[in-house]
């Protein structure tokens, strides 16, 4: 399985902002309407080479900050994908 190693950074929130999504009980962010901008994109052949990716770029000062966060993705696992709905009649 392939995997993907991104370096975002977060996006700042401000307080009214928390209170409101808390009390909506909705999202704050929504990564597939807004993602948060990329800095560093790497792709790795199997899941032990994607974390020991991610450890490395992880010792950036400005992921050890909290400035920027780093994601692993799973690119074509099929557990994560969606199937189509099973309609009656189809």
């Amino acid at each position: 399985m392939r995997f993907l190693i991104v370096r975002t950074d977060i996006r700042a929130a401000a307080d009214a902002d928390i209170t409101a999504a808390w009390a909506g009980g909705q999202r704050l962010r929504d990564e597939t309407a807004r993602p948060e901008p990329r800095r560093q994109v790497v792709h790795a052949d199997d899941r032990d080479a994607a974390l020991l990716l991610a450890r490395a770029i992880a010792t950036v000062g400005s992921v050890r900050s909290g400035k920027q966060r780093v994601k692993v993705l799973p690119l074509d696992d099929a557990r994560h994908q969606r199937a189509a709905p099973d309609w009656p009649g189809t």
